[in-house]
């Protein structure tokens, strides 16, 4: 079992009002979309409000909706966006959302058993936009591997000296 799980921060800019009639087919397959995450291989997390969806979080503006979630790899979540039904939802996005004229979705690598938070996700999405995709944050297009595996080992655990020597 992996140590990591990548983290992804996706927002979007709603072209009217979460509750009018412009959005009212997004919002009826909500549940439908969010369920087939929860049922897809290697997910994680997902952040949600009490009522079962994110779309009552505005951290970002009340004009947009943010979606967060965790999975077991990069392949996993890429499988759920691009060769799931989720696909449908996407290529509806214009009669929904504005475009976006910046980066609207991050990556990272976080320790498993970590649950970011909005505040933390909002600081990945800044360093992309700031320094293109890097190892701290990145896109599909350019991921980065996970953390070594040696390299998260605490230097206590063997004395701060190289074993070797």
């Amino acid at each position: 079992m992996s140590k990591y799980h990548i983290a992804q921060l996706n927002i979007a800019t709603l072209l009217a009002p979460i509750d009018s009639p412009q959005l009212s087919d997004f919002v009826a397959n909500l549940d439908r979309i969010n369920a087939l995450a929860e049922e897809s291989p290697g997910f994680v997390w997902r952040l949600q409000t009490e009522e079962g969806d994110a779309t009552g979080i505005d951290y970002f503006g009340s004009d947009k909706i943010v979606n967060l979630s965790l999975w077991d790899s990069v392949e996993a979540l890429h499988n759920y966006v691009y060769r799931s039904a989720h696909v449908e939802i996407m290529r509806r996005k214009k009669e929904w959302f504005n475009k976006m004229g910046e980066a609207y979705m991050v990556l990272w690598w976080v320790p498993a058993g970590h649950i970011p938070s909005v505040e933390e996700a909002a600081q990945k999405l800044n360093i992309l936009r700031e320094h293109g995709p890097t190892a701290e944050a990145f896109t599909f297009k350019k991921a980065f591997p996970a953390p070594s595996e040696l390299a998260s080992v605490p230097t206590d655990t063997w004395g701060g000296e190289c074993p070797a020597t």
